[in-house]
């Protein structure tokens, strides 16, 4: 866990979740700017110096801007829990990976369902790890949700 800590891409994704928590918590528009009121030195537990700010900026731009088509699919994943029943970090980390790995294709998919794990038991506990793995290991083998992406990332272009 230590060389996560020290990870730029691990302290980038940790930043853009402290900051679309920020926004869904205190009901702050998601699709604002993240120049707008951002300071890397608000954020909990980031290494200024270690920050991959590319990522950051993909990761926040690309899940803000995907969110309510992530949102759809999430609520299809976890049938069995409605998006208002998430744990809020959780739903922030689903939409972070499922923007990452699947409709912006950043970093591949095991990795990023990996990292989705880890930030879900660093910030939500073992609970979150395994309710994260869940969901993105489901959309990971189903292939009817696979192509719903194809489909909106081929309606994109």
């Amino acid at each position: 866990m230590k060389e996560k800590m020290t990870d730029p891409r691990h302290q980038a994704r940790i930043a853009v979740l402290q900051k679309l928590f920020e926004r869904h918590f205190t009901q702050n528009d998601i699709t604002k700017g993240y120049k707008e009121e951002f300071d890397i030195q608000d954020l909990v537990e980031i290494n200024a110096e270690k920050f991959d700010e590319i990522l950051f900026y993909k990761l926040f731009t690309g899940t803000q801007q995907h969110y309510k088509f992530i949102d759809k699919l999430v609520a299809k994943l976890a049938s069995q829990w409605p998006l208002n029943m998430i744990n809020k970090v959780d739903l922030q980390i689903l939409r972070m990976a499922i923007f990452e790995g699947f409709i912006g294709r950043i970093t591949p998919v095991k990795v990023v369902i990996d990292e989705a794990i880890e930030l879900g038991k660093e910030f939500g506990g073992e609970p979150s790890g395994k309710f994260i793995n869940g969901v993105l290991g489901n959309l990971l083998k189903n292939k009817e949700k696979n192509k719903i992406i194809e489909e909106y990332i081929n309606d994109l272009k």
